[in-house]
């Protein structure tokens, strides 16, 4: 349990400073591609942190010999964006309480485009409720309609390229880190600094979830709890560590970007996956995961479509997710 424990911390620390070199490196990508802040959180650094977790339910549905190991794969396809929906929000809550001062903040308010992303939860909570009603029937033809979150993704990024726009902070960049002294680097470095980072990220997820698998056997928890409340977690941190890092330099509209964006792909690769090569047909437990994640999309467009959002009403999702935790551990173990 000890070596358990230290491999958990170990895998964390590099997960964050992996991300750090990923951040500053998909940065500087978007610049060199011309593309708007809002989508180099949504679409590059979404897809690119999105990886870890969407091959954790490609291998478990694609190449899983028995019902258990797929059931992994679709846990982890509910799991994360609930994830997402409720405590990665909630850190990007905190980490601005946190640096308020640091930032110069007058208020608690949170700096977003308050429109684009009551939009964005709307477009998730429509595919997310599709992705839920096809886990509660049976019908022959079901994996044909895998195609159809594909395309609602495709549909997602290229609307998110044709909005994005940026700030003036958003514009102010760190030197990569791969190359300090160049004032342009080059996208080669470029491109060498994110896939370095990225390696980085998915071994050390895989070490992270891995830990976090002995722990929910230590606990006697069945596979598909320990997919849909434990995996998660560690799947969707990178996401999370990158919200920390833009907070932190007060770009907190590319870390709400970042989230809402790996909420899509959650919302839509994984579940195509899981429809194309497994029945998709759910339990309890996955039908709970399913609607407390709908409430806190809910619960955020709402807060959203409100046009100010204070940074402890972030906070306040994460209860959710509590909530969650405890129906696992009372009525689905």
């Amino acid at each position: 349990m000890l070596l358990t424990l230290f491999l958990f911390l170990l895998s964390a620390v590099a997960i964050y400073a992996a991300c750090e070199y990923f951040v500053n490196g998909i940065e500087w990508f978007g610049k060199r591609l011309n593309l708007g802040a809002t989508a180099v959180g949504s679409v590059l650094a979404a897809f690119g942190t999105a990886l870890p977790e969407s091959a954790v339910t490609f291998v478990a549905v694609v190449f899983g010999n028995t019902p258990a190991q797929k059931d992994l794969g679709v846990g982890a396809a509910m799991g994360g964006p609930l994830v997402l929906a409720t405590l990665a929000y909630a850190v990007v809550g905190a980490a601005l309480l946190l640096n308020r001062r640091q930032l110069g903040r007058e208020s608690n308010n949170v700096r977003v485009d308050t429109a684009r992303m009551s939009r964005d939860q709307m477009a998730f909570l429509l595919v997310f409720v599709v992705k839920v009603a096809l886990g509660l029937v049976v019908f022959a033809w079901k994996p044909t309609l895998g195609v159809l979150f594909l395309i609602a993704y495709a549909v997602y990024v290229w609307r998110e390229i044709r909005d994005a726009d940026s700030t003036p902070e958003e514009e102010e960049l760190e030197p990569l880190k791969f190359r300090p002294s160049a004032v342009e680097p080059s996208l080669a470095w470029i491109g060498l600094q994110v896939t370095a980072a990225l390696l980085v990220i998915a071994f050390a997820s895989h070490v992270f979830v891995g830990q976090l698998e002995a722990i929910g056997i230590a606990l006697h928890w069945p596979p598909h709890l320990v997919a849909l409340l434990l995996s998660p977690v560690a799947t969707e941190l990178p996401e999370t560590m990158n919200a920390l890092i833009w907070v932190r330099q007060g770009k907190e509209r590319l870390a709400l970007a970042n989230i809402s964006g790996a909420m899509m792909i959650q919302a839509t690769i994984p579940s195509a996956l899981g429809i194309f090569f497994t029945p998709w047909h759910f339990d309890a437990a996955l039908l709970a995961s399913g609607i407390i994640t709908m409430v806190a999309i809910v619960y955020l467009w709402l807060m959203f479509r409100r046009g100010k959002v204070d940074s402890r009403a972030l906070i306040a999702v994460s209860g959710l997710y509590a909530i969650f935790a405890v129906l696992v551990a009372v009525y689905f173990r």
